[in-house]
């Protein structure tokens, strides 16, 4: 008789990522977004700009993993909030430029602290050394997915 197949959550890579990423999530909107009228995707569009100043829509995109059509929705949103600007690139009449307004870039000086802590606490007994480890393998990770489905 064959073995059936067999798969341990507790032991599987994605699943774990997973879970880290969603009990991070659900406190941070829950404590911290959620009051402000902030979504996690905002949060995510905001800290991109604040590390990487003015950026077209299209890099947006690609700095946060949000596609396309919900990007555009939610700039919109952003804007009617007053956390962005949005305009005409300089460049290309086709392109859009979003940058954080002064309410947006002071939201998100309040919030990166708070980030920052809760990052502290999911990685609470690991050392720098190993926090280190675990992102580079995860940046590669997440490399090795997205470039795989790029080539196929």
């Amino acid at each position: 008789m064959a073995q059936r197949p067999h798969l341990d959550l507790d032991n599987y890579l994605p699943y774990l990522i997973n879970r880290v990423g969603v009990a991070i999530a659900e406190i941070y909107t829950a404590d911290t977004l959620a009051p402000l009228g902030i979504t996690l995707d905002m949060w995510r569009v905001l800290a991109a700009l604040s590390n990487n100043g003015e950026q077209r829509q299209i890099d947006l995109v690609v700095m946060t993993s949000i596609d396309a059509s919900t990007m555009s929705r939610l700039v919109t949103r952003m804007v009617r909030q007053g956390l962005v600007t949005r305009a005409r690139s300089r460049t290309s009449n086709r392109e859009v430029v979003v940058e954080l307004s002064a309410k947006g870039r002071a939201q998100v000086e309040g919030l990166i602290p708070v980030a920052k802590s809760l990052e502290g606490v999911a990685s609470g007994g690991l050392t720098a050394k190993e926090q280190a480890v675990v992102k580079r393998a995860l940046r590669r990770m997440y490399a090795n997915l997205t470039n795989g489905r790029r080539k196929g």
